[in-house]
């Protein structure tokens, strides 16, 4: 029951457009289901998102509210949404893992309540109502989309794997369902001790290394 009780705390201080049940111990909890009661999948959207917080504990509550359920395991939820003007790294990540969709775009003219539309291949936000563009974004990267398919991160670097070794076994060319991470460019330059050690640790040879924002496992 840990998350559940954790998430009361949720926004638990009053601020312009947030009144909690009980200002410093309970967030606002009939806002939410005010929201809720829309009947559409509701967002947790700011301007600077996930900054100075425990990011395991903080991506529980939000998810605890507007996530979905996850079969046979009590007290905890998975899927949902996130966007921000600026989503802390950390808490992106988390996010991640957890199969939320999170999205950085200018939430200036969104406010509690509005009802939208995201189309994550076009890239852009809309109005439910009127059509009318909000905003439009970039994924960070492609495969975000597989990882909200699978759940999150880890179930699809497992499902990846799997798929992988199982097709290497019976003698098949490598699937192409999954969506391939783009590489950065080479910017030609050596590498730092810590980039060799990681490349290392993912079966690079001797004396390279991963470049910021190179997918890689360890072998």
């Amino acid at each position: 029951a840990y998350i559940p009780l954790h998430a009361l705390a949720m926004l638990k201080m009053a601020r312009d457009g947030i009144e909690p049940v009980q200002p410093g111990s309970v967030g606002p909890l009939k806002q939410i289901e005010a929201v809720k009661a829309k009947g559409f999948p509701v967002a947790y959207v700011g301007d600077v998102v996930g900054t100075g917080s425990s990011r395991k504990s903080a991506t529980n509550s939000v998810l605890w509210f507007f996530g979905d359920d996850i079969p046979y395991v009590p007290n905890k939820r998975a899927g949902g949404f996130c966007f921000g003007t600026k989503i802390a790294p950390i808490f992106y990540n988390t996010m991640e893992d957890a199969g939320a969709l999170p999205i950085e775009f200018d939430c200036t003219n969104l406010a509690m309540g509005d009802v939208i539309d995201v189309y994550p291949y076009e890239g852009k936000v809309v109005r439910h109502d009127s059509g009318e563009v909000v905003t439009t974004f970039e994924l960070k990267t492609p495969v975000l989309l597989d990882e909200v398919r699978a759940g999150g991160r880890i179930p699809l670097i497992v499902g990846r794997g799997l798929t992988e070794k199982a097709r290497a076994e019976l003698g098949l060319p490598a699937s192409d369902l999954f969506k391939k991470p783009e590489a950065p460019a080479d910017s030609g330059k050596g590498y730092t001790l810590a980039q060799k050690m990681v490349g290392r640790a993912c079966g690079l040879p001797e004396g390279k290394g991963v470049r910021p924002g190179t997918y890689c496992e360890p072998k």
